[in-house]
C-alpha cells in the first residue's frame, strides 16, 4: 500500500516512515502543502499534518478532497474539538492527534481502507472477522468467539490474537509484534510476549497455531478445517 506522508517534522516523519516501512507500506514523504498538492506518484492514502510551514493543513484537505476520494487521515498536534470536527467536515477519514504510535496510525489507515473498499457482504453489516469455521473476532467489541462462546481474555491476549490475525501465514518479527501490542516505548523484557503466545496456544488449540521462529518471531495460522467433522 503506498502512503503519501505531509509532515514537515523530521524526527516525526522518520519515526512514522519507519514504522509504516516495517509493515510492509510504501511511504512517499514530503514537507508542505504545496509538495503534496504537486505530487503526480499514485498512492492510496494520505497521511496530514495540519501545521505546514507553507499553508495551512485543512486548506490542503479541502484541495486533495475536491480532486478525488482518496483517503485522507489528519495527523495533528491540535487536540481541539473543532480542529476535528473541520477537518472531517472538509474531507478527511479519519484524525489522529499528536503523540500517536505506529500501531494506532496503522489501525486507522487499515479501517479506513476497509470503509472504502469492496466488502463482503457480511463485512459491509459490520459482522465480526471469520476465521476458519469456529473463530470470529469482533474488532468494534474486542471480543472473541469460538463455536458461539465467547472466550475470556486478558487485554494484551486479545491485542496479541487481533494483531497476529490480521495477516495470518505472515511472519512477525518480535520486535513488529512487541511495538504493536506493547507500544514502540515498550523496554520492558520481551519474554512477556513468550508467556501471551502460550497463553493463546492453549486456549485456541486445534484453532490457531502460533509457530515460534527462532531468532525472528512468530507465524499464526488458521487451523484448516477446524471444526469439520
Amino acid at each position: 500500500m503506498r502512503v503519501l506522508l505531509v509532515e514537515d517534522d523530521e524526527p516525526v516523519a522518520e519515526s512514522l516512515r519507519r514504522g509504516l516501512i516495517r509493515y510492509g507500506f510504501a511511504v512517499e514523504w514530503v514537507t508542505t502543502g504545496g509538495a503534496a498538492l504537486s505530487h503526480k506518484d499514485p498512492y492510496d492514502v494520505v497521511l496530514l499534518d495540519l501545521g505546514l510551514p507553507d499553508t495551512d493543513g485543512l486548506d490542503v484537505c479541502k484541495a486533495l478532497r475536491e480532486r478525488g476520494d482518496v483517503p485522507i487521515i489528519v495527523i495533528s498536534a491540535r487536540s481541539d474539538e473543532t480542529d476535528r470536527v473541520v477537518g472531517l467536515e472538509l474531507g478527511a477519514d479519519d484524525y489522529v492527534s499528536k503523540p500517536f504510535g505506529v500501531r494506532e496510525v496503522i489501525a486507522r489507515i487499515r479501517a479506513v481502507m476497509r470503509r472504502v473498499q469492496p466488502r463482503t457482504p457480511e463485512e459491509a453489516a459490520g459482522g465480526p472477522d471469520r476465521y476458519g469455521s469456529r473463530l470470529t473476532i469482533d474488532r468494534k467489541a474486542a471480543r472473541v468467539h469460538v463455536d458461539g462462546e465467547e472466550v475470556a481474555l486478558a487485554p494484551k491476549e486479545y491485542d496479541l490474537l487481533s494483531f497476529l490475525t490480521e495477516e495470518p501465514g505472515a511472519l512477525m518479527s518480535r520486535e513488529q509484534i512487541m511495538e504493536a501490542v506493547w507500544d514502540a516505548n515498550w523496554f520492558g523484557p520481551t519474554k512477556t510476549l513468550d508467556v501471551h503466545v502460550a497463553a493463546l496456544r492453549r486456549k485456541f488449540m486445534g484453532i490457531i497455531t502460533v509457530e515460534a521462529v527462532r531468532g525472528v518471531g512468530f507465524r499464526l495460522e488458521i487451523v484448516k478445517d477446524a471444526g469439520a467433522s
